[in-house]
C-alpha cells in the first residue's frame, strides 16, 4: 500500500455513514453530496500531515456539515436560509459525532439513504444506479460496467435519477415497514452489485475491492436485521458471506488471479462459511426461493466440496436452469456453461455460449470463457482471437495478466506440437 493509500481506503469505507448522516442534516441529496466531497478534499489535504482521525466518517460529516452550512450562508442574498430544524444536530464536537455513529444513528442514516435511493417514484434501474453512485460512491464506469451499458447511458441514467428526487419532493425520512418491504428488491440488488463490483475489480484481496465487498456485507447485514424472516435477504447475505469467504485463495502472492479449481481451499474463511450454509439451509425451509437463495445454494455446494473434484457439477447444472427459470439472463447462461461444460465437455458448453455473442460482445468473461471451451477442443486459432478479444476488454491489471497466460500456453502446445511433427 503507498504512502496516501490508506486515506483512499478511509474514504470509501466512511462514505456511506457520512452521506447518510449528511442527507439528514441538509435533506438535499445534491448538497449532501457536494458537502461530502468538499469534505474528501480537505481530508487529502489534512490527514498526510496530521494522520488518520480518530474516526474517519466522524471527521468527514464534521467538516462536510460546516462546509455545507458555510454555502448555504454565502447564497443566503439569494436563497433563503431553510429553517434550523432542517440544519439539524449542529454540535461542534467532533468525538460526539463519533459516538453517535456507534449506535442507532448508523443504522438509521444508512437505511434512510438507501430507501430515498430506491424510493418506488424512480424507475427500478435508475434506483439502483443512484443508490450505487451516492451511497458507495462507485464512479459512473464502475456501474456502467456493473450493468453492461455505456457510460454515457449511465451518466444519463443517474442524472435523470437525481432530477426526479429533487422534482418529486422524495420525502427524506426512513418509511415505515409497508414501504420498506415494497421497496426492499431495489436496495437488494443495489447490495448484490456493490458487493459484485467489490468481487471483480481484481485489486487484490487488501484493495478497495475488498473494502466494498466488506461494506456490501455490513449493508446485507442491516436489511437481514430489518426483515430477519426474508429468506431473499437471508439468501443475499448467504451468498456475499460465501463469495468473500474465498478472498485470500483469489490471487496468487503475485497478484494473479488463481481459479476456484487451483485455490487453496484452506485459505477459505470457515467461519463465514459455517455461518452463510446454516444461513441458506435456514433460508430453503421458508419453501420460497429465489434468485439470491439459488446462487447461495450454488456456492454452497462448491464450499461443502473438500477438493474440487468432488463439486456436485449436476446439483450445480440444475440449480443454474433453476435460475435461468426465476432470472433469465445471459450472464446467467454463461455460468451454467461452465458447469456443463464438467458434465457433458467443451463441446456441450460452446453450444450454450455462441447464442449469447450478441449479447455479451462487449463482456471479458464471455471472451474468456469461449477461449478456454476452443482451447480445450484444440482450436487454437479461434480460441486466441478469442482470448484476443478478452484481452482487449481486461479492465484491469490481472485479468489482462491471466489471458496473457493462456496465451502463453496456447504458445507452447503450438511449438510442441510443431516438434513432434
Amino acid at each position: 500500500m503507498t504512502d496516501t493509500a490508506w486515506i483512499d481506503l478511509a474514504l470509501v469505507s466512511a462514505r456511506p455513514q457520512a452521506m447518510g448522516a449528511l442527507l439528514r442534516y441538509f435533506r438535499n441529496l445534491d448538497m449532501a453530496e457536494e458537502a461530502f466531497q468538499e469534505a474528501c478534499i480537505r481530508a487529502l489535504k489534512a490527514w498526510p500531515k496530521s494522520g488518520p482521525p480518530r474516526d474517519p466518517a466522524a471527521w468527514l460529516i464534521f467538516v462536510g456539515r460546516n462546509s455545507g452550512i458555510d454555502k448555504v450562508r454565502r447564497q443566503a442574498r439569494e436563497t433563503v436560509l431553510p429553517p434550523e430544524e432542517l440544519l439539524s444536530d449542529l454540535e461542534d464536537r467532533e468525538s460526539e459525532l463519533a459516538d453517535r455513529l456507534d449506535g442507532s444513528h448508523y443504522r438509521d442514516d444508512i437505511l434512510r439513504l438507501l430507501f430515498v435511493c430506491s424510493n418506488p417514484a424512480l424507475p427500478t434501474t435508475q434506483q439502483i444506479a443512484l443508490a450505487l453512485r451516492v451511497v458507495s460512491g462507485l464512479s459512473v464506469r464502475q456501474i456502467a460496467r456493473a450493468f453492461l451499458v455505456s457510460e454515457a447511458a449511465m451518466e444519463q441514467r443517474i442524472t435523470r435519477a437525481k432530477a426526479r428526487v429533487a422534482a418529486a419532493g422524495i420525502p427524506f425520512e426512513t418509511p415505515d415497514a409497508a414501504d420498506r418491504a415494497e421497496r426492499l428488491a431495489a436496495v437488494a440488488t443495489m447490495i448484490y452489485l456493490v458487493f459484485n463490483e467489490g468481487y471483480s475489480a481484481m485489486n487484490g484481496p487488501q484493495g478497495v475491492s475488498a473494502d466494498l465487498c466488506d461494506e456490501a456485507i455490513r449493508l446485507a447485514r442491516l436489511l437481514l436485521r430489518l426483515f430477519p424472516a426474508e429468506p431473499e435477504i437471508m439468501g443475499l447475505t448467504a451468498l456475499l458471506l460465501l463469495q468473500h469467504s474465498r478472498a485470500r485463495a483469489r490471487f496468487d502472492a503475485h497478484g494473479a488471479i488463481v481459479l476456484l479449481e487451483d485455490q487453496d481451499r484452506r485459505l477459505w474463511n470457515r467461519g463465514m462459511i459455517t455461518e452463510a450454509l446454516a444461513m441458506i439451509d435456514k433460508a430453503m425451509r421458508h419453501g420460497r426461493p429465489g434468485p439470491y437463495q439459488v446462487q447461495a445454494a450454488i456456492a454452497a455446494l462448491h464450499a461443502r466440496a473438500e477438493r474440487p473434484e468432488l463439486t456436485d457439477w449436476e446439483e450445480i447444472d440444475l440449480l443454474y436452469q433453476t435460475l435461468e427459470r426465476l432470472q433469465p439472463s445471459p450472464v446467467v447462461t454463461l455460468n451454467r456453461a461452465v458447469a456443463v461444460s464438467k458434465r457433458k465437455g467443451a463441446e456441450a458448453a460452446l453450444a450454450l455460449v455462441d447464442p449469447l455473442r450478441e449479447r455479451l460482445s462487449g463482456y471479458f468473461y464471455y471472451h474468456g470463457l469461449r477461449g478456454a471451451l476452443l482451447k480445450q477442443m484444440g482450436r487454437v486459432c479461434e480460441a486466441r482471437v478469442a482470448f484476443d478479444r478478452a484481452i482487449a476488454l481486461a479492465t484491469n491489471a490481472a485479468e489482462a495478466a491471466y489471458i496473457r497466460m493462456q496465451l502463453d500456453h496456447l504458445a507452447a502446445e503450438t511449438d510442441l506440437a510443431e516438434e513432434k511433427q
